[in-house]
């Protein structure tokens, strides 16, 4: 394993309760409080029971879907888009849609099935300076067709059974203890989940773990930190995957005890079908990681990407934990809450095409001018200059898991345009579904903007960054992991609710109790 120490002297708690400001080791401490985001949550009918459930009903509708209002009410029209206009997109990058690719795409119309919860489902979390952000959902889908939804309750992360049409299949296995939504892999039997669990530590921090369930019952918990290795995880903003042999972990960690005592970096850990700890991947990888995305691979290391902020941008961390010859994917200001990283919760992921190609996306501020910090004696900080106040979507392009890339392709750029919630999905054999929300009239701090909510975007790209169709606004949200089915349909699981970015979180997390699960097909 790669034990690199840190390099940084400062030391920061929980990554999301902490923003650093634009000045050099200056830390400046956001409180993390739940808040209204939204006015209400939507008044779908569903229990607030103790959490293991009978199933609860589904309803289904043909109609893409026209989300509740923000004051909590339930819409009763016909679902249409959005009359809100989408941010011009002019990149210089890339060439204008091509007007034959705008008859060729389909609608990008998702279509929805609803599903009740037998728990309130707390769907904000404050990000950095309080920012408004999705609560993490994650859809997997399983070898069969299947599929799994996870979701944060009071009593637990609950897991909710789906058939291959989005109706639910039974009641919610509910994973008493677990924190957070890390990482789900489905499996015909059941599923494993990367969450948070109590722990013993100097920091009295929750601890990173694996629990998998086969036919409704435990059959491993086993924890990635304790006293051992020194290490805690506050907040995992993690990812899970699995190769069909073994599973590939990749999470935030924090110091307790040895050379990274109060230091925050990154682990990867690789266990067995049976919940055995195996060999591979690292303790430490880069330093402050400000977001993390992983592809499991079905020989040698997983291929991973992480937001580095002591060397300010993204990098290719494959098999090597991110040392000084990590390949450069962008430079970015990557100060939490100035990073367009928080991958996965928040915007990015990371495909790969047939021929061995990776794509990922991620809200940038680009970099005017990126140096070395002649103040920092390791040599190796760096000093980015961000080209923009707001974050534009772009998207990047690595040959092999090895690789940096070329210039990375821009799909926005209206300068007082905050865009966040960026994801990238495959869409059929060689297209790619980009999708982002945006707010207009962007107002920025320390990093992170409020501003009016103007939609859901969708948007289509080749595996060149061309333009495949036009800029769709839709009414679906996305929220957390999206999952590819069989045919090449995504499929992802939301609140249904409409967002407002117009205020700071202060208040308590608004509740739903019922998820829309959105499916678009190519």
């Amino acid at each position: 394993m790669t034990n690199a120490r840190p390099t940084t002297s400062h030391r920061r708690r929980d990554p999301r309760r902490i923003a650093r400001k634009p000045l050099a080791g200056s830390l400046a401490v956001a409180a993390l409080l739940g808040g209204a985001w939204y006015a209400t949550a939507a008044s779908d009918s569903g229990d607030s029971g103790s959490g293991t459930s009978t199933a609860a009903g589904t309803t289904s509708s043909a109609f893409p879907s026209n989300d509740d209002a923000a004051d909590g009410s339930a819409s009763t029209a016909a679902t249409t888009t959005p009359t809100a206009s989408p941010a011009k997109s002019t990149p210089k990058a890339v060439a204008k849609t091509p007007a034959a690719a705008r008859t060729v795409t389909g609608t990008l119309t998702p279509t929805t099935t609803t599903v009740a919860l037998t728990a309130k489902f707390p769907y904000l979390t404050a990000g950095y300076n309080n920012t408004r952000q999705w609560t993490r959902t994650t859809t997997a889908v399983a070898p069969n067709g299947t599929l799994r939804v996870a979701w944060p309750a009071a009593d637990g992360v609950h897991v909710t059974p789906l058939n291959a049409a989005g109706v639910r299949s039974g009641a919610d296995t509910v994973v008493k203890g677990a924190k957070e939504v890390g990482g789900l892999v489905a499996h015909n039997d059941g599923f494993a989940l990367l969450t948070r669990v109590a722990d013993t530590n100097k920091w009295k921090e929750t601890a990173a773990a694996i629990i998998r369930y086969t036919n409704g019952k435990q059959t491993f918990r086993t924890k990635l930190t304790g006293t051992a290795s020194n290490d805690t995880s506050p907040g995992l903003d993690g990812q899970l995957v699995w190769n069909g042999t073994k599973y590939g972990a990749y999470f935030v960690v924090h110091g307790a005890g040895g050379f990274a005592d109060g230091h925050f970096g990154d682990k990867l850990a690789y266990i067995s079908a049976k919940g055995a700890k195996l060999s591979g991947g690292w303790s430490w990888g880069c330093s402050h990681d400000e977001g993390i995305a992983l592809h499991a691979e079905t020989t040698g290391a997983f291929t991973s990407l992480c937001f580095d902020d002591w060397r300010s941008g993204l990098f290719v961390s494959t098999g090597i934990g991110a040392p000084d010859v990590a390949p450069v994917v962008q430079r970015e200001q990557c100060w939490a809450g100035y990073c367009g990283g928080t991958f996965p919760g928040r915007t990015g992921d990371l495909v790969k095409s047939a021929s061995g190609r990776y794509a990922t996306a991620f809200a940038s501020r680009g970099a005017a001018s990126a140096r070395k910090n002649s103040a920092d004696s390791s040599g190796r900080g760096w000093t980015v200059t961000p080209r923009t106040s707001t974050h534009q979507v772009a998207v990047a392009f690595m040959a092999n898991r090895n690789s940096g890339p070329g210039k990375a392709v821009y799909l926005t750029s209206a300068a007082g345009t905050e865009n966040v919630d960026v994801h990238i999905a495959p869409y059929g054999k060689d297209r790619l579904l980009v999708s982002w929300e945006s707010l207009k009239v962007a107002k920025c701090a320390a990093g992170t903007c409020t501003g009016t909510f103007t939609g859901t975007h969708l948007r289509l790209i080749d595996w060149n960054g061309r333009f495949q169709s036009a800029d769709k606004v839709v009414g679906a949200r996305i929220a957390g992991d999206i999952a590819v089915l069989k045919n090449g349909s995504l499929t992802w699981a939301y609140a249904p609710v409409t967002p407002t970015y117009a205020t700071a979180l202060n208040e308590a997390s608004p509740t739903a109790t019922s998820l829309r699960i959105a499916r678009l097909t190519p």
